[in-house]
């Protein structure tokens, strides 16, 4: 029987079996090529102990609603993105054809049986791990256009995961002449020179406001992207950045802010902070959402112009994988984007 990853309580993964349901004449189904998991949102409803847990969000409120518990979501499925190769073809599916590769957003599991409509065909000579990013490069190119980055400004991005790393290479297309690239974590440092980044710094090993302004003459960049969900990232951002300059948000902050200090660089500078998140609609400017940020995102993918080389980090195979997911909810340090390689 084919498996898939799933969390059987909070804080916990294993591999289950399950069974395939009899295909239907508008599907399709394949077997798995490689997927990947989403850290950030994922990780936060796996660990079931934030906000979103305790105090439900309402959509009609638009607000926490106290004491409202969410309900019982376990056990529940766990991945983000697939690329699969079609085995099997409903009798009224004419566009996708066994023996077709399909990407799109899905959990980790062997096989995907889906109507034809909702997948889309991968385009030849495109490696895999692009398709696997084309998710945070969607989030990543949302926060650069709330920037509004243009030709010649200074960016600092801070937190280099996948939506980060992403924003580095997004920072430079929109117009930036000069990236700084800021997080603890080596492996995801390296990356971000081999990305382009003009100057990268670790946050326990320096004053980063303090090095960026000295790197500015004093000025600060004008936009600094927030990734990382670290309240004490959000500080090092308000005191990297000009006056009058922009803070930008794509993130979840998922504990109470504990090194935040929203004095004399915020107030005094008069800086604005933009919360950004790509599935609240509409967006900033007239004609965008998010189908239209992902679609951009997907080609400047597809064009070679964003890369993901070396994002996918570590990559597992299925047998590995549930061990490899909570290795790396609790060390973050020791990867940047898993990924399955269903082959191994």
């Amino acid at each position: 029987m084919p498996r898939e990853l799933i969390a059987d309580q909070p804080g916990h993964t294993t591999l289950r079996e399950y069974d395939e349901e009899p295909l239907k004449p508008d599907q399709v189904r394949a077997k798995t090529l490689f997927s990947a998991v989403k850290h950030g949102t994922e990780f936060r409803g796996f660990q079931a102990n934030t906000l979103d847990s305790s105090d439900v969000f309402s959509w009609e409120w638009r607000m926490h609603m106290r004491g409202q518990k969410q309900k019982d979501v376990f056990p529940k499925r766990l991945g983000n993105m697939y690329l699969a190769k079609v085995t099997d073809v409903g009798q009224n599916v004419s566009n996708i054809r066994a023996g077709d590769r399909v990407f799109g957003h899905g959990p980790v599991r062997e096989t995907h049986t889906l109507s034809a409509d909702r997948v889309e065909k991968a385009p030849d000579g495109v490696p895999w791990q692009a398709l696997m990013a084309t998710d945070p490069a969607g989030v990543a190119l949302g926060g650069v256009r709330d920037a509004n980055i243009r030709i010649g400004d200074r960016v600092a991005v801070f937190g280099l995961g996948a939506i980060g790393l992403m924003t580095v290479q997004l920072a430079r297309i929109a117009g930036a002449r000069w990236v700084a690239a800021i997080d603890p974590i080596e492996k995801r440092c390296l990356i971000s020179e081999a990305y382009g980044a003009d100057l990268v710094l670790d946050p326990r090993e320096s004053d980063v406001g303090m090095v960026i302004k000295q790197a500015t003459a004093k000025l600060g960049v004008d936009v600094a992207m927030e990734t990382s969900g670290s309240s004490a990232a959000m500080t090092d951002a308000l005191r990297s950045t000009r006056y009058q300059g922009t803070v930008v948000s794509t993130a979840y902050y998922n504990t109470p802010m504990q090194n935040l200090h929203l004095t004399g660089e915020w107030h005094r500078n008069r800086i604005r902070i933009i919360s950004v998140r790509s599935d609240s609609e509409p967006w900033l400017d007239y004609g965008w959402d998010k189908k239209r940020g992902n679609k951009e995102a997907y080609d400047l993918l597809v064009e070679g112009r964003l890369t993901a080389e070396g994002l996918i980090d570590p990559i597992v195979s299925l047998d590995r994988v549930a061990e490899a997911y909570m290795q790396m909810n609790e060390h973050p340090e020791t990867g940047i984007k898993l990924g399955v390689d269903h082959s191994l």
